[in-house]
């Protein structure tokens, strides 16, 4: 666990990196629309929100933490059977633009972010639908509200 000086001077560093993480993931959704289901612009998809979740993890900022995972899991299960376009891209980019707004809103003195999930789990439950794994979402989501502060020892 990092103390609050160490987490004070990584989570500039973890919203910088995931804004380009995100930028680059939005180039692969872009890509996506002319090449349905090209593999290296999902892994390239996979590959970010991994990256976002391990370090959300890490600073504990659970709620961008578990959004980023269920959105990586859904698209796990659904790329191989769901060919991602139309609706199913549109919701997909859905979920980003929301990932990407609630980073923003991320307060970087103190990493808490006071929103609950219910438009996470909108754009989840809609993905889920779309691709046709609605019955696989109540397996992973949490039914919980964030309001989260992060655990920093020795604050």
């Amino acid at each position: 666990m990092l103390n609050s000086n160490e987490w004070q001077h990584s989570l500039p560093d973890f919203l910088t990196k995931s804004q380009t993480l995100l930028a680059k993931a939005e180039e692969c959704l872009s890509h996506l629309e002319w090449f349905i289901n090209d593999r290296d612009a999902i892994e390239c998809l996979l590959d970010a929100l991994s990256t976002i979740t391990d370090e959300a993890d890490a600073l504990s900022l659970e709620s961008i933490a578990d959004f980023s995972r269920h959105i990586r899991h859904l698209l796990e299960l659904a790329h191989p059977q769901t060919c991602l376009q139309g609706d199913a891209l549109s919701s997909l980019k859905r979920c980003f633009i929301l990932l990407a707004w609630q980073l923003e809103l991320v307060d970087t003195g103190t990493g808490m972010l006071l929103l609950d999930d219910c438009e996470q789990q909108e754009l989840l439950n809609a993905f889920a639908a779309i691709v046709g794994l609605e019955n696989q979402r109540s397996r992973f989501m949490p039914d919980k509200r964030w309001s989260t502060a992060p655990n920093h020892s020795n604050i």
